[in-house]
Formats: C-alpha cells, sequence, structure tokens
C-alpha cells in the first residue's frame, strides 16, 4: 500500500509547541479547548518528548522543554510572537470554557470590524491563543473601511488621554 504524503487528519501546516511541564499543559488543553489526546511519548525521566492533540479539525504536536536541544518555552523565552487561532461554533462557550480552566484574557470577547466574534487568551504556559466565530461575511472594501474607522477612533481616544 503507498505511502499518503500528507496523512490522514493532518493538515499542510501543523503548529509544534514547547512547553514546561506539557503534562499539565495537556490537561488544560482539554479542559480549555476540549482537545483529544491522540497520544504522549514520554521519556525516561517522564517528559514529553512527543505529544498529539486534537482540537476541532486540527492536530498540535507538543512537548516538554529540552534546552539542551533548543527546544524553549514561552517562560524560558520571556514569550512568544506566536500565537494560535481557533474557529469555532460558539466563540463564547468556548472562551468562557478557556477562561475558567485558567487562560488569562489578553482581548476581550467581541465583534470585530473583520465580521468574526474575536478574542484573546495566554495559557498558562506562556501561549497565545485568538477564539473566533465569523458572524457576519465582510467584503475587502468593507473591511477596510471599518479598520480605517477604528484606527481613527483609536487614534482620537489616545489624544484625549494624551
Amino acid at each position: 500500500m503507498p505511502v499518503k504524503p500528507i496523512p490522514d487528519g493532518y493538515h499542510s501546516v501543523t503548529p509544534f509547541l514547547t512547553l514546561r511541564d506539557a503534562a499539565h499543559a495537556i490537561e488544560f488543553y482539554e479542559k480549555a479547548f476540549a482537545a483529544k489526546s491522540r497520544g504522549v511519548m514520554q521519556g525516561p525521566d517522564g517528559k514529553v518528548m512527543h505529544a498529539e492533540l486534537q482540537i476541532g479539525d486540527s492536530i498540535v504536536m507538543l512537548s516538554d522543554e529540552f534546552p539542551d536541544f533548543g527546544a524553549l518555552s514561552p517562560q524560558a523565552l520571556k514569550g512568544s510572537p506566536a500565537g494560535l487561532h481557533i474557529y469555532v461554533e460558539d466563540a463564547d462557550a468556548a472562551f468562557d470554557r478557556a477562561v475558567r480552566a485558567g487562560a488569562k484574557v489578553d482581548t476581550p470577547l467581541m465583534d470585530q470590524f473583520w465580521g468574526d466574534r474575536y478574542g484573546r487568551l495566554t495559557d498558562p504556559y506562556g501561549h497565545k491563543w485568538s477564539i473566533a466565530t465569523r458572524v457576519k461575511e465582510v467584503s475587502m472594501d468593507e473591511m477596510k473601511h471599518a479598520m480605517d474607522q477604528a484606527t481613527a477612533e483609536m487614534q482620537q481616544q489616545r489624544k484625549k488621554t494624551a
């Protein structure tokens, strides 16, 4: 039987997270994002060498940090420039579940000019997540107009507080 170049269940891009205390992070992701474990491989010391979670229709790979091999967590790096975005049927329920599980709110959930009900969180391990539900189809012209309007309003607000 021929080997599939992209295995079943995977998409072209699969995120891989490096975490401090991956075993607890897996528990958090199960509570916060309804993740389902696809398997966890531990090394002799009990650290997670490789794990896979299913979140919605996507797979997320993860492991503990291994500084000797350059695998550093956001805590070791003092932050992370990357984030993960999840589209769900009900952003309010998903966002609330993640907050109850221990995520910190960065941007409250609200309807955004690009057509999504959207909010941003940081998980207890330093990774950034955004959660969204598409609530309105917006053309690129409408989005540009709304973005320009939002930018002008932010600039006015900054002038008032300066």
